[in-house]
């Protein structure tokens, strides 16, 4: 007997919000969610900002989720980085969202000898942090990132990424990282850890078929592909793998009718 689908792991960008602005009906479907008493969570592989950051950008545009409701790639490496070295030491390049997570599970952050080099999202990467990481690698600390999305977007346009920096990093120490966001399964599996659910009770709502789908899929949930993003019909037939429903936006998702 199939069991119920009553948990969503839901992406941000592209499912809820274009930037600064609320796609429409995306604050309806997660009323629902609410008032049928659903357990959910807003994803972003985006590690720039803390909870309480991102709750009150949704809010700018229309959506009230309270903090706790929301999970990020940054918070998804804490609990890995916890989970492998307890109490460990890292040198960490990114933004509060980053640092505050990593500090939340009692790392400390230092350029002496650390166990670990993460690598975030910034809003301006040097090439002095660059510099420190390729030699702190080379010493022998292990290499993570927290995403592997090669372009972000700026109000100024388009900017070099996580996955980006990463390249570069990987190109001078011959090291590759570890990427723990999206597609990798182990942030829905977190994910589904935080909320206290399991995959096959769960569906994962996303934009993209490389990221949102195939890490759903990976993580044995069901998935639904919004055609609000980035991923057409026609970009969809492109892979391998498919969707269990592909639905032209969140406003029209009725969750009974996934159950």
């Amino acid at each position: 007997m199939a069991k119920v689908k009553k948990n969503y792991l839901i992406d941000m960008d592209g499912v809820l919000v274009h930037g600064t602005n609320m796609i429409p009906g995306a604050d309806d479907f997660i009323n629902r969610l609410i008032e049928e008493k659903r357990k959910f969570l807003i994803l972003t592989n985006n590690p720039l900002y803390t909870t309480r950051d991102l709750a009150h950008r949704l809010q700018v545009t229309g959506l009230n989720i309270p903090e706790d409701r929301l999970f990020t790639s940054a918070i998804a490496t804490a609990s890995f980085l916890n989970n492998q070295r307890p109490n460990g030491t890292a040198y960490v390049i990114g933004e509060l969202g980053l640092s505050e997570a990593i500090h939340s599970v009692g790392y400390t952050q230092t350029t002496s000898n650390p166990d670990y080099v993460v690598l975030g999202e910034t809003f301006a990467y040097s090439i002095e942090q660059i510099t420190i990481a390729v030699r702190l690698i080379t010493a022998g600390a292990r290499f993570i990132a927290t995403n592997p999305d090669p372009i972000g977007n700026s109000e100024q346009g388009l900017v070099p990424a996580c996955g980006a920096m990463a390249a570069l990093i990987e190109r001078a120490t011959g090291v590759a990282p570890f990427y723990v966001g999206k597609p990798n399964p182990l942030m829905m599996r977190s994910a589904l850890n935080y909320l206290d659910v399991h995959s096959e009770e769960s569906i994962m709502i996303g934009d993209r078929m490389d990221t949102d789908v195939l890490s759903g899929i990976s993580s044995g949930m069901d998935t639904v592909l919004v055609l609000s993003g980035t991923t057409d019909r026609a970009g969809m037939d492109k892979f391998s793998y498919r969707p269990k429903w592909v639905i032209d936006s969140v406003a029209d998702i009725i969750p009974k009718e996934l159950d």
